[in-house]
């Protein structure tokens, strides 16, 4: 069986600044909503916000840097990927009960399918971080 279903893809540069966050998220909710991913909805909002919030507090950017923020989904997942201008790769840490930070990689690895690093994109400085989650959709 072949499908006739395209891929959908959603690509956005958002400074890298905390007060940028609450955009992201609705951005994310707003293009998984169009592309009736509503049950998505909470898990993909809540990783990009964890992955959004470390690349703007971990990775040193200037204050001119950017984050690309890049949504693909196919008939299978969504992929969501963030790059940021660090070489730094993240790690997940241990964090005590009492830490106020430190859990936003362990809670992205508990919501997604799967999540990892990638190099970037050919001349441009940094890293990306993925995560993807299985649409539940049949080919």
């Amino acid at each position: 069986m072949i499908s006739l279903s395209r891929p959908r893809l959603f690509q956005v540069a958002v400074p890298a600044r905390a007060s940028c966050a609450a955009r992201v998220r609705r951005t994310v909710a707003a293009h998984l909503t169009l592309w009736q991913l509503s049950h998505l909805l909470d898990d993909a909002v809540l990783a990009t916000d964890e992955l959004f919030a470390n690349a703007v507090r971990h990775t040193g950017v200037g204050p001119g840097d950017s984050i690309a923020i890049v949504l693909e989904h196919d008939e299978h997942e969504l992929r969501v990927t963030l790059s940021d201008p660090s070489p730094l790769l993240p790690r997940p840490r241990t964090s005590t009960a009492a830490a106020e930070s430190g859990r936003g990689l362990n809670i992205v690895a508990a919501l997604a399918d799967d999540w990892g690093t990638a190099p970037p994109d050919p001349g441009i400085p940094g890293k990306k971080v993925w995560f993807s989650l299985v649409t539940g959709e049949t080919a």
